[in-house]
């Protein structure tokens, strides 16, 4: 999904042997009422970590400056994920293990915590495929790799939103498609959004992504309907 030299550390290890702790904190306020959490994309496979120069971490960065800006003021956390491996990796799944992991990580920072995931690419994978954990109110997966058979029963009774544009050369949008009638199926409130361009990396046009994303995770937290936030842009 992306390419660069990775660095030769040991998978499932820290620097100089310290357990791997997948949870970032950008924003913490003490008391925190609800929180994002942003899962980033990667490639097929990988053991070895992502590199220190990590595009496709920086390409999540905007949408997190985004978020926080709309939510200044709301109690709201706001974190990202840290992958041990590059890869997904198979039957490993490593990027959804270190999901769960920093969603457990995030449960005694507040009773209850509602987390919306923003995921992209491998990231958006990650996050459907967690979105089940009892923390979760909703998913945002944006251009998600989204292969046949994925499970999706854990979805039901929860709200996702796959943002994909078919021109995507990347990640296939029909399997985003084909992902949400199956979950809609499933039981879960499952919308998808044709994005008029930007492609995988979702460079082109990116305020308009980042500006959808920001109303669809405001929706979630509010518990309000989420097809308020999609504007000019329809909804399959």
């Amino acid at each position: 999904m992306t390419t660069g030299p990775a660095r030769p550390t040991a998978p499932g290890s820290g620097a100089r042997g310290v357990p791997h702790r997948p949870l970032v904190i950008h924003r913490g306020p003490d008391t925190p009422r609800a929180a994002v959490l942003l899962l980033h994309g990667g490639r097929a496979d990988g053991l070895g970590p992502p590199p220190r120069f990590n595009l496709p971490a920086l390409r999540m960065r905007p949408f997190g400056s985004a978020v926080s800006r709309a939510l200044r003021g709301r109690e709201v956390l706001l974190a990202s994920v840290r992958y041990r491996c590059r890869g997904w990796n198979g039957p490993r799944a490593d990027a959804a293990r270190d999901a769960r992991q920093a969603l457990d990580e995030l449960a005694p920072r507040g009773a209850d915590l509602p987390v919306v995931l923003v995921g992209h690419s491998m990231g958006g994978r990650a996050a459907l495929l967690t979105g089940g954990h009892p923390a979760v109110r909703g998913v945002v997966a944006l251009a998600p790799w989204c292969p046949p058979g994925e499970p999706v029963s854990h979805l039901r009774d929860r709200t996702v939103v796959l943002l994909h544009d078919a021109a995507d050369r990347v990640t296939d949008a029909e399997g985003s498609w084909l992902l949400a009638d199956r979950a809609r199926q499933a039981g879960a409130r499952a919308h998808t959004v044709a994005m008029p361009r930007g492609g995988h990396t979702m460079l082109r046009d990116a305020s308009h992504w980042h500006r959808l994303t920001v109303d669809l995770v405001a929706a979630l937290l509010d518990g309000t309907p989420v097809h308020h936030a999609f504007g000019g842009v329809h909804p399959e």
